[in-house]
This record gives structure tokens, sequence and C-alpha cells, in this order.
């Protein structure tokens, strides 16, 4: 085979800053423009970006030529920037350090999709620590992850 194809969806979760809710309704469009603009630099196609006030979910595909850690701390670093240069909230906005990331399978997008998109919902019965605590346990217990 004269050359590559990759098509690696990764679903990537992280917080804000000492997990404050920043992120309100008010500028929630306008922290996921800013993320979506340096996904953008980075060469990932996003498919949807939601979260809630203190966390974020991601669906995009990973360039190639990039690695996760790479993709996310360009987003998160450009993205914690813009905030603070427009001054979207009073305070000095950040990200925490860490984040999740998972591969998707083109079978679980969908599904993957409408759980991103659902996330204010889901968070009505369930909390972020919560979530998480299920997707490591998931991972742990089982070779494949359904969300």
């Amino acid at each position: 085979m004269s050359h590559s194809l990759n098509k690696i969806w990764i679903h990537s979760i992280w917080a804000t800053k000492n997990r404050y809710p920043y992120i309100t309704s008010k500028i929630e469009s306008e922290v996921h423009g800013k993320m979506l603009s340096e996904f953008n630099k980075m060469d990932c196609s996003v498919k949807i970006i939601n979260g809630m006030p203190d966390h974020v979910h991601c669906l995009y595909l990973l360039n190639p030529n990039r690695s996760i850690a790479d993709v996310l701390k360009q987003v998160k670093g450009g993205s914690a920037f813009a905030i603070n240069e427009l001054g979207l909230i009073p305070d000095k906005f950040g990200w925490q350090t860490g984040y999740a990331s998972y591969s998707v399978s083109e079978s679980a997008l969908q599904r993957v999709y409408d759980y991103i998109k659902n996330q204010k919902q889901h968070h009505t019965q369930k909390t972020f620590e919560d979530e998480y605590n299920e997707l490591i346990q998931l991972m742990n217990n089982s070779p494949s992850i359904s969300i």
C-alpha cells in the first residue's frame, strides 16, 4: 500500500480549574467556539463539543500527525488564553491539568455523540465524579466500553 489511512475518533473529557462552574449558559457557546477554533488549528475535525459548567466532552477525529496530548495541550491552552483575553469571566479562567480520552469505534459513534449531546439531561441524575468513576471502572473491567 502506497499511502496511509487513519480515522481515529477520540472522546476527551476535562474539567475547569478546581472544578469551578465557570462555563455558564451565557458564555458556553463562545467557550465551545474557542475550543473548536483550537481543534481546527490542530487539523482535528470536531463532531461535537458539549458539557456542564465545570467540565467538557469533545468528540473529534485525531490528526494522525498529532498525539492526543499535543492536541489537548493546544485546545486547553489556546481556549483558556482566548477566554481570558476576551474577559468572558471576571476571574482568571483555567482548565485542570489532566484529561480522559477514549477511542471510539465507528459502530459506537452515534451513541457517544448522543451521550455528549445530552450532557445536561444526563447530569440531572449523575455527578461528574460518578460518571468519571464509572468510565474508569468500565475500562478496568472490560476490554470495550459502551456508553
